[in-house]
């Protein structure tokens, strides 16, 4: 699967940055909900063990997620369950487990069958999307690693599996907050990282979202608000939609308000 490849290269994106960082750089505060570089990186690591168990030791993951989910519920955020998981580890000490574990899990996953299912906290789904949805979620939490230094990030094709992720949630995005979708789904037309020009949808000029794939991609992950990219918004369903776009699973999450979430 190239899909495998594209969350490993997703995630050296994120080492690139953090390679040769102290740990004092892994205790700054993030603009996404006061976490830390830490709390992200031990995100990802967890998420990504859970990822890779229900891939290959699937009642392993079953109690895994069964403990860790209930520890949420009870009302453990997830940085406090991660400091549970990982029992005080330095922020240095969860991002050398990381880097080291995320490029052997790519390779199970290159080696799987796409089609095969597997399960998850939500719904089960394909060995495709798993990984597909894991690297939606490393270049989701990355855009604040960026954002805290400063860094613009240089995204590649490879971005058009969260593009995909974000358009195919379009239902969800309205479903989550107990709502009805408007119909029709509106006309999708983004420019790529390449120049390339992406479409989803049936063409209709008065029902669209149209602009760069990488602000699109921005909105649907809750990185940034609508209001702080250049998307052209045409219609009813396409505005409702870009204001409350979710494309990751769990319960209702509010987006950042305008200009919560920037490059420092």
């Amino acid at each position: 699967m190239q899909e495998a490849w594209d969350f490993k290269d997703e995630s050296d994106a994120i080492a690139a940055v953090l390679d040769g960082k102290t740990e004092t750089d892994f205790e700054t505060v993030t603009l996404f909900k006061n976490w830390t570089i830490k709390d992200i990186i031990g995100h990802l690591h967890l998420w990504n063990i859970a990822a890779d168990l229900t891939l290959n030791k699937p009642e392993e993951f079953m109690e895994f997620v069964t403990e860790k989910m209930s520890l949420l519920m009870q009302g453990k955020s997830h940085p406090e369950l991660q400091e549970e998981v990982f029992k005080g580890k330095s922020g240095l000490d969860i991002y050398d487990e990381w880097k080291a574990y995320y490029p052997e899990m790519a390779e199970r996953f290159a080696k799987a069958d796409p089609d095969h299912r597997v399960k998850w906290a939500g719904p089960d789904m394909s060995v495709l999307s798993c990984i597909i949805a894991r690297q939606m979620e490393n270049w989701a939490h990355a855009q604040a690693i960026f954002d805290v230094f400063g860094l613009d990030r240089v995204d590649t094709d490879r971005l058009k599996n969260v593009a995909h992720i974000g358009v195919t949630t379009y239902s969800w995005s309205f479903k989550v907050r107990g709502e009805e979708p408007i119909l029709p789904k509106p006309y999708v037309r983004l420019t790529a990282p390449s120049g390339a020009i992406w479409e989803w949808n049936e063409p209709q000029d008065d029902n669209k979202v149209e602009g760069s794939a990488t602000e699109f991609s921005q909105v649907v992950t809750q990185t940034r608000n609508v209001g702080d990219t250049g998307l052209t918004l045409i219609g009813e369903a396409a505005t409702t939609w870009m204001n409350n776009a979710q494309c990751f699973a769990g319960g209702a999450e509010t987006p950042p308000v305008k200009g919560a979430r920037r490059k420092a």
